[in-house]
Formats: C-alpha cells, sequence, structure tokens
C-alpha cells in the first residue's frame, strides 16, 4: 500500500468520501499537512453542527439553567421553533468559527495603528504526529476551506 492509499484511507474514514484521494496526493504531493487540516476543520463543523443537530437539548439546558435563559424564553414565546433557535445558532457558530479561523491567517484586523500591529505577535497551529511530536509542519489559511467542507444537507 502506498503512501497515498494510506492517506486516502485516512481521508476517507474521516468523511473526505470522494474528496480524499485529491487531499491525500495534495498531502504527498505539495508537502501539505492536508490530513492534520481536513481532521481540524472537520471537528470545528461538528461543533457548528451541533448547534442546530442538539438543539432540543441545549434549548432545554439555556431554559432551566443558562445565561440566555431569559432570551430563549422570549423567541420560544414569540413563536420561533426549537429548530429556528438552532439554525440560527449554527449560524452564529459558522460565522464566528470563519472569523477565528480568518484571524489565525491575519491577526491584523484593522482596528489599531498600522505601528502597533506590526509590533504584536501573531500565532500560528502546529502539526503533530501521532506521538505528539511537532512535524515542522503548519496549519495555514484554514478559513479558505472552511466553506467548502461544510456537511453537505446541513446548511440552512
Amino acid at each position: 500500500m502506498t503512501e497515498i492509499d494510506t492517506l486516502t484511507a485516512l481521508f476517507g474514514a474521516l468523511g473526505a468520501d470522494a474528496d480524499a484521494r485529491d487531499w491525500a496526493e495534495s498531502e504527498v504531493e505539495e508537502g501539505l499537512p492536508q490530513l492534520a487540516r481536513y481532521r481540524l476543520l472537520r471537528t470545528v463543523w461538528q461543533d457548528v453542527d451541533a448547534w442546530s443537530t442538539a438543539a432540543p437539548r441545549w434549548v432545554d439546558a439555556y431554559r432551566a439553567d443558562g445565561a440566555a435563559a431569559g432570551a430563549v424564553d422570549r423567541a420560544l414565546a414569540a413563536g420561533l421553533t426549537t429548530e429556528d433557535l438552532g439554525t440560527l445558532a449554527r449560524e452564529i457558530a459558522r460565522e464566528t468559527a470563519f472569523g477565528v479561523l480568518h484571524a489565525l491567517a491575519d491577526p491584523s484586523d484593522g482596528s489599531l495603528p498600522a505601528e502597533i500591529e506590526a509590533r504584536l505577535p501573531g500565532w500560528r497551529l502546529a502539526e503533530l504526529d501521532a506521538r505528539g511530536t511537532p512535524t515542522g509542519r503548519h496549519l495555514d489559511a484554514l478559513h479558505e476551506d472552511f466553506a467548502e467542507l461544510e456537511p453537505k444537507g446541513v446548511a440552512p
């Protein structure tokens, strides 16, 4: 079994389906940490989707004891359904996730003078191997693939 075959199987296990081989080839041929990239974006999407798929649970939990209990009660009283709240929460989570991923690529948001921004630290995500050792490869511009990996059939 080749490295591409091994990676294709791993991408397939993560749900890359028809794109699994393309992701694997990109990792091998371009030396990019595509498996780490895909895994992170998949995890982010699972968390984003949970706001809609788990709406009945979180709406009940918020109503029982949550910082937004009053807002949830008012929304339900105004005629929004649990599904409506889930759709709204998912969209907010999606926008927030995209914003965080974009900020990882470009932390300068223009809110500070350029001379201050130039002196501030940035950040990056590093790939680790299965033992937790840094590989030296970094996950860059994650926001660029975020929308592409949105689970099919879930978007409002």
